[in-house]
């Protein structure tokens, strides 16, 4: 065969070729939305990389599924993969499952909602909780953030997770300030420093802090993980778990802040306030 014998064949055989299926992108775009992450607070320590990732909705979830996770580097598959939850997601207030693990409407959201405001009352005198712009839409919004997330079933009772993030302003400095609680029934550790280590599966130097008659984990230092600067860990009596955070960062686009908003026992007595005590 010469050459010209072989290019006549390989036309043939790519001409008799059944071409692939057009793309669909309505279909991409909501596997996309459902695969997309619920941690925005994670969204802001990736800086503009992450950003980039956000507006074209490709962001995956990574919600853990045990007591010690990382959000920046793993957890939960996307819904619908074969290692998924085999239970129906929980029933919406339409009487449908939820799409994924993220509550959108009815009471869960509502918490959610109502942790976002809490957290943004504490921000402290000389800080601002800047907003995202009124028409910007949710899974854009890096400055204030919000997600009510269902964790797993225990003996036939639905867990849940809330969580929220709030940046934080000083002069020409953001950091953030995150908040988040996990419904009594959790397999988190009790003992207040193992607590705070479990918290996004950072570690660190740890001290117990007395806030009246709770005792609180803080770790004041990160070890070689340094999303966040300072976080504090509490379980109350009923089992329901508080983490409060805080960073001097909130991305790489933007200056740090110059000093932290809480001090230590601040940021201790911010996980007893009952505030946060959803239930």
């Amino acid at each position: 065969m010469n050459g010209q014998e072989l290019r006549d064949a390989l036309r043939t055989e790519m001409a008799s070729t059944t071409p692939p299926p057009p793309l669909s992108t309505p279909a991409a775009l909501g596997r996309a939305r459902r695969a997309r992450f619920r941690r925005r607070a994670v969204w802001a320590s990736l800086g503009s990389a992450a950003v980039v990732l956000a507006v074209t909705g490709f962001a995956a979830v990574v919600r853990p599924n045990d007591p010690v996770y990382q959000p920046a580097g793993g957890g939960f598959p996307a819904a619908g993969s074969s290692t998924d939850t085999k239970e129906p997601w929980p029933t919406g207030p339409d009487g449908q499952p939820q799409e994924d693990r993220t509550a959108r409407a009815g009471s869960q959201y509502d918490r959610g909602v109502r942790l976002l405001s809490e957290v943004v009352a504490v921000v402290p005198p000389g800080y601002t909780a800047p907003e995202d712009p009124a028409d910007q839409p949710a899974e854009q919004r890096m400055l204030r953030t919000q997600q009510a997330q269902f964790e797993e079933k225990v003996n036939g009772v639905d867990r849940w997770s809330y969580l929220t993030t709030v940046a934080v302003a000083q002069g020409n400095g953001t950091g953030r300030v995150i908040v988040e609680v996990h419904d009594a029934g959790n397999q988190l550790p009790t003992e207040p420093c193992a607590l705070a280590r479990t918290f996004w599966g950072m570690q660190g130097e740890c001290q117990v802090e007395t806030v009246g008659a709770a005792q609180v984990g803080v770790v004041v230092r990160p070890g070689s993980d340094d999303r966040l600067d300072q976080w504090s860990a509490y379980r109350h009596p009923d089992g329901v778990v508080v983490y409060v955070a805080q960073g001097a960062q909130l991305d790489e686009t933007r200056p740090s802040l110059q000093k932290l908003p809480f001090s230590v026992r601040q940021l201790a007595a911010l996980a007893v306030d009952d505030r946060f005590h959803l239930r």
